[in-house]
């Protein structure tokens, strides 16, 4: 649910029930995504958010605990909306014209999760912020929430790799998605610097290498890891 307008005062204090309570939350949930995506996560403070909702910070504080918490909600629609992306993606390589029964490659398994995910510049900041920030500013509650959330989307793109990729153990795909994700939060920070660190990269020749093109790097890294996880004479060799 998505908001035109800044949701006031007193429309918060109107709502009473329970489906107002949901309209309330998706009200600041939309505003922190907009605000992340606009500025980056860590930037976005809980008076910005209030602001962008035409709250008080005080009283959106009745509804999440921390800041930490709305954007450790927003990470687990990331991987809601993420799961069956790939997962839609991944069968579509397994059902080419010539032959339906054909399995994937790991190149082609690579470029799958490196496009998905560089198209999902806030999804990569949240992976990156959820571990090192987002977590630690939450009750333990939220955390196992936010932990079942991630097990079922893995459980899904696990599925979705190993009928892509007959014969790969689950736990290598474990792995990967786990390499995947983590190298994805990393290298969105890397290629999004601060203006002025940007300019400075792209006039000094020497410091070109700092500069990071996230979709065909990671998908690089990946074809690499996962042409060592296949067993010996699988596709992808």
């Amino acid at each position: 649910m998505r908001y035109d307008r800044p949701v006031s005062t007193d429309d918060f204090q109107r709502a009473r029930s329970p489906e107002a309570k949901r309209v309330r939350e998706a009200a600041i949930l939309d505003a922190a995504r907009r605000l992340g995506e606009q500025h980056g996560v860590r930037q976005v403070t809980l008076t910005d958010i209030a602001a962008a909702v035409g709250m008080h910070k005080s009283a959106m504080l009745r509804y999440f605990e921390t800041r930490e918490e709305i954007f450790l909600r927003l990470t687990a629609e990331g991987w809601r909306e993420w799961a069956p992306a790939v997962c839609a993606s991944l069968r579509a390589l397994t059902r080419p014209v010539a032959d339906a029964s054909a399995p994937a490659d790991a190149d082609a398994v690579a470029a799958v999760f490196a496009s998905t995910l560089a198209a999902r510049a806030l999804f990569c900041d949240l992976l990156a912020q959820a571990p090192m920030n987002l977590e630690r500013n939450v009750s333990v509650a939220r955390v196992r929430e936010f932990k079942l959330t991630t097990r079922g989307a893995l459980a899904e793109i696990v599925a979705a790799v190993r009928a892509a990729l007959p014969g790969l153990p689950e736990g290598s795909v474990v792995d990967l998605v786990a390499a995947a994700t983590a190298l994805a939060g990393t290298f969105w920070q890397i290629a999004t610097p601060s203006p002025e660190i940007a300019a400075l990269y792209r006039a000094d020749p020497r410091l070109a290498h700092a500069i990071v093109d996230v979709e065909p790097r990671l998908a690089r890294i990946l074809a690499a890891m996962l042409r060592g996880l296949q067993p010996s004479g699988a596709g992808g060799q």
